[in-house]
């Protein structure tokens, strides 16, 4: 039987992978698409958006609630931290569920945490129960055009770097840019995000740092909002497992990471409505009192049929409305705060201490 191919997307928090699945998902052209979402919380926000894009089954089951049981669902979310630190535990055993339905599947995407290192990942298809069923056909890396017009990787620089200095096995001068370097040395297609945020000029210049600092052949394509041609992504046929020897990165003599137990996912689920404007300003308020790299949820509007999509990543935040409330959907506010040493009493005093929410 042919091998299921799986592209990989990588990229830093905040550069827009899910965004970027999620299009592909509306638009996938007929084929039977299976996404690894790697999720950092337990509210599964990035499962649910991806879901909310209707081309997928509503009910989806993690591997975690029903591990022995087929997945009722062609979205799986890894729901206790980063892949690239959980692979042994949970990604094999996921990769064996979706390999027993290889019938109902065209390919796999795996859209890795912003912690993520893109290699030790693909390495993980040598193993032998997944190498004879499945091959990387390519990998992508999603980069932020906004930040890098400002010469920082990220939009909050500050934050990825408390990120990636909790990791003890990265201490180097420059630990972002060896991550950012090891994202582009692994990729067969960089695309070039929020490329509307910044003037021509800015974007020709972007574009032309990132050419000399990949490989020969690979290139870089601007994408807006996430929509791009399917086709564009899928159907490498690189087999990028076999080819890692051509792909050096920075840490390819370094042991198994673990990350700083300090990083660690608050949830807030309340019964309670909130104006967007009055939410974002005590978003915006209590990042600059809690060390927050990323926020991410649904909210409850006042008045509006429609559930809210709230993405935050250091002081910018996005929301629209992604689609009508469900007749036996509870229209609750849930939100994922991911950051270093948050406590849930001292999130929610903050977000509720003027108590401004409409229920």
């Amino acid at each position: 039987m042919h091998k299921l191919p799986v592209t990989v997307i990588t990229g830093f928090l905040g550069a827009g992978k899910t965004t970027l699945v999620r299009h592909l998902l509306q638009n996938n052209q007929g084929k039977r698409i299976a996404v690894l979402v790697n999720e950092f919380g337990e509210v599964g926000i990035d499962g649910d958006l991806l879901r909310s894009c209707q081309v997928c089954d509503d009910e989806a089951e993690s591997l975690q609630d029903a591990p022995q049981n087929p997945l009722q669902s062609n979205i799986v979310e890894l729901t206790n931290g980063c892949l690239c630190c959980t692979v042994q535990e949970e990604f094999l055993p996921t990769m064996q569920v979706l390999l027993q339905r290889r019938e109902q599947i065209d390919c796999i995407l795996i859209e890795t945490s912003g912690l993520a290192l893109p290699k030790p990942l693909v390495q993980a298809f040598r193993w032998p129960e997944i190498r004879t069923g499945a091959t990387v056909d390519g990998v992508i890396t999603v980069v932020d055009c906004e930040a890098l017009a400002k010469g920082e990787w990220v939009e909050d620089l500050n934050a990825l770097e408390a990120q990636r200095q909790a990791d003890p096995n990265l201490e180097h001068e420059t630990p972002i840019e060896e991550l950012f370097e090891d994202q582009l040395a692994c990729a067969d297609l960089v695309l070039l995000t929020k490329v509307d945020q910044v003037d021509p000029q800015d974007q020709a210049r972007v574009m032309q740092w990132l050419k000399q600092e990949l490989p020969d052949g690979v290139k870089v394509v601007p994408c807006y909002q996430g929509q791009i041609n399917p086709d564009l992504l899928l159907g490498f046929n690189a087999s990028v497992e076999d080819q890692l020897d051509n792909r050096p990165s920075h840490h390819d003599t370094e042991e198994a990471h673990e990350h700083d137990d300090h990083i660690n996912a608050v949830q807030i689920q309340i019964d309670r409505a909130f104006e967007p404007s009055d939410l974002v300003n005590r978003l915006q308020a209590l990042v600059q009192q809690q060390e927050i790299y990323r926020i991410k949820g649904f909210v409850a509007v006042p008045n509006k049929a429609m559930r809210l999509v709230l993405q935050g990543v250091g002081k910018r935040f996005d929301y629209f409305y992604d689609r009508p409330w469900k007749p036996q959907e509870a229209r609750q506010t849930k939100l994922v705060f991911i950051g270093h040493g948050l406590e849930q009493a001292t999130v929610e005093a903050a977000l509720f201490e003027r108590d401004h929410a409409l229920r």
